[in-house]
């Protein structure tokens, strides 16, 4: 397949190339600068602000661009994270109809997030359960409605609903990790809001089978089989890096420090069920946990 991938320089869009040129596939990464020598890509294509995909033959597009979600939610940080994901998935969409049908990608995989959820407690949510609210709720409806609209030019959509990536590269693993082998990790509020994860490995492994696999079409969750309580998430990666995990923040203290973020990704429970790619028989590298960590700390 030709598997073109916006975002393609980033931590997922790095592990997606990879593995797509190691499973023979032909990767077309599209930047607005050339990318850098030894980037998993077989080629480049430059974007600009006029146009945000350069018509090139493709099987797939694996849009995955996007401003950082990390840092404190002021207006002007809100408005670049939407216009990164609805205003250019929108351009995105727009740009393909001008295409030749024949270059068109069969398949379009654009990322969205767990967010969509909102904040659900203990309710097990899987691809068929309802828009939660607030800022990531609203701003995941409205991306896929964008990207939905590739749905009339005959091409399949799929959602990739992406909980937390754990991985050694980037996000937020590292950072946790550095923190709890210093001795000042701990729980984050309660501890009882469930958080959904999943193995980069198994990120990439799952968006490369979702753009061969075409039965597999609207919300995909990417996300581990087994969540875990932000409480059994401490406990396991305080075990996994031989260090204690006494402290403990506050939800007040998280709050007035970032705000919106906090409340939406550091608080907010949501207990996610990947049921289409369970039930289409997909099987995960690394479904637990403990698994996980194992990996990251020993791989």
């Amino acid at each position: 397949m030709k598997i073109g991938i916006t975002g393609a320089s980033g931590l997922i869009g790095q592990k997606v190339g990879r593995l797509g040129l190691e499973t023979g596939h032909e990767v077309i990464g599209y930047s607005r600068r050339a990318m850098q020598a030894g980037a998993a890509i077989s080629r480049s294509c430059v974007t600009s602000a006029d146009d945000p995909l350069p018509e090139t033959p493709l099987d797939a597009l694996v849009h995955l661009a996007g401003e950082s979600l990390l840092g404190v939610w002021t207006a002007a940080k809100q408005q670049r994270i939407w216009e990164s994901r609805v205003q250019l998935t929108q351009a995105i969409v727009a740009r393909l109809r001008d295409w030749q049908p024949q270059n068109r990608p069969r398949v379009l995989l654009c990322a969205s997030g767990i967010g969509f959820y909102g904040d659900r407690g203990d309710e097990v949510l899987d691809e068929g359960s309802s828009a939660g609210s607030g800022f990531l709720a609203d701003l995941c409806q409205a991306w896929e409605a964008a990207a939905r609209e590739a749905e009339s030019l005959g091409i399949r959509v799929v959602l990739l609903r992406t909980s937390m990536v754990l991985a050694h590269e980037g996000g937020a693993y590292p950072l946790m990790r550095m923190a709890f082998r210093l001795g000042v990790g701990g729980r984050l509020g309660s501890g009882k809001q469930w958080m959904s994860w999943i193995h980069v490995q198994d990120e990439a492994k799952l968006i490369l089978w979702a753009a061969e696999k075409e039965s597999v079409s609207g919300p995909l969750n990417l996300c581990s089989p087994q969540p875990v309580t932000n409480a059994d998430f401490t406990r396991a990666l305080a075990r996994s890096v031989r260090r204690p995990a006494f402290l403990h923040a506050p939800a007040i203290a998280l709050r007035l420090l970032a705000g919106g973020m906090a409340r939406e990704m550091l608080l907010a429970s949501q207990r996610v069920s990947p049921r289409q790619s369970t039930d289409l028989g997909y099987r995960f590298a690394y479904s637990t946990l403990d698994q996980a960590l194992k990996q990251l700390q020993h791989g």
